[in-house]
């Protein structure tokens, strides 16, 4: 089966990629397919904007398309920035000026309320079949300056207490095992060996 991942940014291919691989399936990037429209992800829920991704590619490609979206929720913040993580600072998207916009917000604030967690929803739509979907959560800190090379979007400033290091500072192979994506790619990678099984 081939899977459009609904992605243009190569970390995030890389863990669907890497984690999906013992299914077997053909993964391919949507620049596959040029010239699709942009999807504008107008949802309030990190479900809601997963699932329009998936349903469109897949209506557009006629092939199964795994999509997600995630953000970063930081309790001082009431959640912020959320569904809007990507966009925090304005257009066009940039990971320096989100940094930058997250540390001043916090400024001053002391550690203990500096609790933030990463949350992801996946959903893959396939063409006459069901939409699966499955959610993931890790849970950290945020920093008070960037600390690391690896990963990308807020990962240097998202700081795990349980291993000492930004997700910026892990290994690949150990931010796969515990972040939110990873945590919600191995439960949609469940319901998809099942869907693969029925399907025969």
């Amino acid at each position: 089966m081939r899977l459009v991942a609904a992605t243009t940014n190569p970390g995030k291919l890389r863990e669907i990629e890497s984690i999906l691989a013992p299914l077997r399936l053909e993964i391919v990037p949507v620049s596959t397919y040029p010239g699709l429209p942009e999807i504008e992800e107008d949802g309030t829920t990190f479900e809601e904007n997963a699932v329009k991704k998936a349903r469109l590619t897949a209506e557009t490609t006629g092939e199964a398309a795994l999509a997600d979206d995630s953000g970063l929720e930081v309790d001082h913040l009431d959640g912020a920035p959320g569904v809007y993580s990507a966009r925090f600072a304005g257009e066009p998207k940039s990971d320096a000026a989100n940094n930058a916009k997250l540390l001043k917000l916090l400024e001053g604030v002391p550690w203990e309320k500096r609790a933030a967690r990463f949350r992801c929803v996946i959903a893959v739509a396939v063409p006459g079949g069901p939409m699966l979907t499955a959610e993931g959560t890790c849970e950290g800190y945020i920093l008070y300056e960037l600390r690391g090379a690896g990963g990308f979007g807020y990962d240097p400033l998202f700081f795990v207490p349980e291993f000492g290091k930004t997700f910026a500072e892990l290994p690949p192979e150990v931010k796969n095992r515990i972040s939110h994506r990873g945590a919600a790619l191995r439960e949609i990678k469940e319901k998809l060996t099942e869907f693969l099984k029925l399907r025969g």
